[in-house]
């Protein structure tokens, strides 16, 4: 599967490392003094926004369950869109992240525009993709696949002033539970308790990553939002 998905993408995958950090108990105020605080002199490159996700797994959630066992090769597919999260979805993206060891790559498909909207279920999603431009490839693929868990977070963007690391904070994290049928969209959980933090840089710039992760008053944490908003929704 991940050779022939790949192949599909028509190009060398970059990949890149990530360090987690998930704070709790600060507000996001706090957080993002630390950051623009840092000798790194974090700088936001463009405004936030919200994300929102569509997570798909197979029919035994294995993506889910290789996540939790730390398996060193996995694969995570997810529809991705900004700003609303229901009604005419104008943007909407397929990524596919590939998890090797602790390096991740992604690769990503425009979709047809659709409506998320209550009803909503697999019959609309099986249309989106047939609607898209995409690989045959990653077509078979999804045909495996089911929705699993919808998602919104409210997400600033930082950049180094080398420009050679990327970082994220997200909070307002919210969780939803979708499935094959028809959806009202009424089983929600909220967490505002978190607030994470994601570290992305090139793999050579490693040595350099340590030192910047050593001057935050945070913890290094495994953290998956997918994992999370399953076992928060008690969805496995």
């Amino acid at each position: 599967m991940e050779q022939n998905t790949e192949k599909a993408a028509n190009k060398p995958l970059i990949f890149r490392n990530e360090r987690k950090f998930v704070v709790t108990g600060k507000s996001v105020t706090a957080v993002e003094f630390f950051i623009k605080s840092h000798a790194a002199m974090f700088l936001q490159p463009f405004p936030p926004r919200y994300v929102n996700n569509i997570y798909f797994d197979s029919q035994e959630f294995h993506n889910y369950s290789d996540n939790v066992i730390g398996s060193a090769n996995r694969m995570k597919f997810r529809i991705r869109w900004y700003g609303e999260q229901f009604g005419q979805i104008e943007k909407p993206v397929l990524e596919i992240k590939i998890k090797k060891g602790l390096a991740g790559s992604k690769m990503h498909y425009p979709l047809a525009p659709f409506i998320l909207e209550p009803g909503f279920s697999q019959k609309e999603i099986k249309v989106l993709f047939e609607q898209s431009d995409l690989p045959h490839e990653i077509k078979e693929i999804l045909k495996y696949q089911k929705p699993t868990l919808l998602n919104q977070y409210h997400r600033r963007y930082f950049l180094s002033a080398d420009r050679n690391f990327r970082l994220t904070l997200d909070h307002k994290l919210r969780y939803t539970k979708i499935s094959k049928y028809q959806n009202s969209f009424l089983h929600r959980v909220a967490n505002d308790r978190d607030v994470i933090i994601e570290l992305k840089y090139d793999i050579i710039f490693d040595v350099e990553a340590n030192k910047i992760s050593a001057s935050f008053p945070f913890r290094l944490s495994k953290n998956s939002k997918y994992v999370n908003g399953i076992d928060e929704l008690d969805a496995y």
